[in-house]
């Protein structure tokens, strides 16, 4: 974790009236204040790929020992993660889940040694990331603009019609 995150220098944490960064950083997540944080995404090539979405479904098959539980923990349907776990499978040269078809008590999933060792490897550059990438973030969250709620322009975006029929 970053030590300052959102611009949290001394004279935030005395202003929010907090003792602690932890507090100054509750507070300003409470009053909506995003943190920055730093998102990690491997691409081994261009259908290879793994970051904090297959990561957080792994950790959930081994929570759960299912993949259809840790696609609805996810909100995603049960294809969708079997899509994902597969996809795992295939990027490496062994699985990272070990699947067993249903039964009297139904199936289940659960990780490899191997995906317990991917998870880790994957753990650990995203630490080694957000230590080194910790100053610039930090200048770059200085940096922002305040923020200001007003809508987007929808310039260059689809924009949907509705027809209407009146017959």
């Amino acid at each position: 974790m970053l030590e300052r995150q959102g611009g949290l220098d001394q004279d935030s944490i005395r202003e929010y009236g907090g003792s602690s960064r932890e507090e100054a950083a509750a507070y300003q997540l409470a009053q909506g204040h995003a943190m920055p944080r730093l998102t990690l995404r491997i691409d081994f090539d261009e259908d290879r790929a793994i970051g904090p979405g297959k990561i957080r479904l792994l950790e959930l098959i081994d929570k759960h020992g299912s993949i259809s539980e840790a696609g609805r923990q996810m909100g995603m349907s049960y294809r969708r993660a079997w899509v994902l776990v597969d996809n795992l499978n295939h990027c490496f040269r062994t699985p990272v889940v070990a699947s067993q078809t249903g039964g009297l008590h139904g199936g289940g999933a659960s990780l490899t040694d191997f995906g317990r060792a991917v998870m880790r490897h994957y753990r650990a550059v995203e630490t080694a990331a957000q230590t080194a990438a910790a100053a610039d973030i930090e200048a770059l969250a200085a940096a922002l603009a305040e923020r200001v709620d007003t809508p987007r322009p929808t310039t260059g975006r689809k924009t949907r019609r509705l027809t209407l029929s009146l017959t």
